[in-house]
């Protein structure tokens, strides 16, 4: 289970990303990043997150830590700026934060290259999540206290926002990979496919998607507003798509085509 933690005071926006996060403080004297179930895509982004973000967890990859962030109407009251207030009103009660890594620098693959094993560990997570959004131009990895952190997975997991036919798309490969900004440096997928199967059993995925939050579930026609089979859809769909080697098969082969 996620910690919960309140917010007690809007810090400063971060403009960057389509959920228009922003630096929070709590009451548990910790700092994060909250991105709020208000905006963009709503909690199917922070759905996303939770479970991108945790199945990395498990794979041995740096994730900051997680939390429920609830907000009361009362700090959305509070705050001066329309927009933000705005945002704040429609994302009232449960939200998601990311622990905020003070300093961090954004990683920049040219000027600290990664080993094989950790580029090609990465890639293969996101071949497996469906994650388009770890790419040149928005590398959403950050560099804090000489360690890489892996950050920002709402845009994964995209068969979600359409659930027909969605056991059947488990299956497919991920074309996009080759945009992956480690994709050059992942000269490793066999063994990093090894690795990440033998570490992301049955009930390490149902442990991740146990995460979730009732209250961001059962609210799709395809399982009857049943938060139980909306969560039973996300487990089938990861279980399924582990089961096939497709989206390894089009990581390697995109990796090969680089020359």
């Amino acid at each position: 289970m996620l910690k919960t933690v309140t917010a007690t005071r809007y810090v400063t926006p971060l403009r960057e990303g389509g959920s228009l996060p922003a630096i929070m403080e709590t009451d548990s004297g910790e700092t994060y990043v909250v991105k709020f179930s208000g905006a963009g895509q709503g909690v199917k982004a922070l759905i996303a997150d939770i479970i991108g973000g945790e199945i990395a967890r498990r794979l041995g990859l740096n994730v900051p830590e997680l939390a429920l962030v609830e907000m009361d109407a009362q700090l959305a009251r509070g705050e001066s700026h329309e927009e933000i207030r705005d945002l704040l009103e429609a994302s009232v009660g449960i939200n998601l934060g990311l622990r905020y890594l003070p300093n961090a620098l954004n990683f920049d693959p040219l000027i600290d290259p990664p080993d094989a094993e950790l580029a090609s560990l990465i890639v293969w997570l996101d071949a497996y999540i469906t994650n388009v959004d770890r790419t040149p131009r928005n590398v959403n990895m950050l560099v804090w206290e000489k360690a890489l952190w892996l950050i920002d997975h709402g845009a994964a997991l995209y068969f979600h926002h359409m659930w027909d036919g969605y056991l059947a798309r488990s299956q497919s490969p991920f074309a996009q990979i080759k945009d992956h900004v480690l994709l050059p440096f992942a000269h490793a997928l066999p063994a990093a496919d090894v690795a990440a199967r033998a570490r992301l059993t049955e009930d390490a995925l149902a442990q991740v998607v146990a995460l979730i939050p009732d209250i961001w579930l059962g609210n799709e026609e395809q399982f009857a507003d049943d938060p139980a089979a909306h969560r039973a859809g996300y487990m089938a769909y990861l279980t399924n798509r582990l089961a096939s080697d497709q989206f390894v098969q089009e990581a390697i082969k995109a990796h090969d085509a680089l020359g």
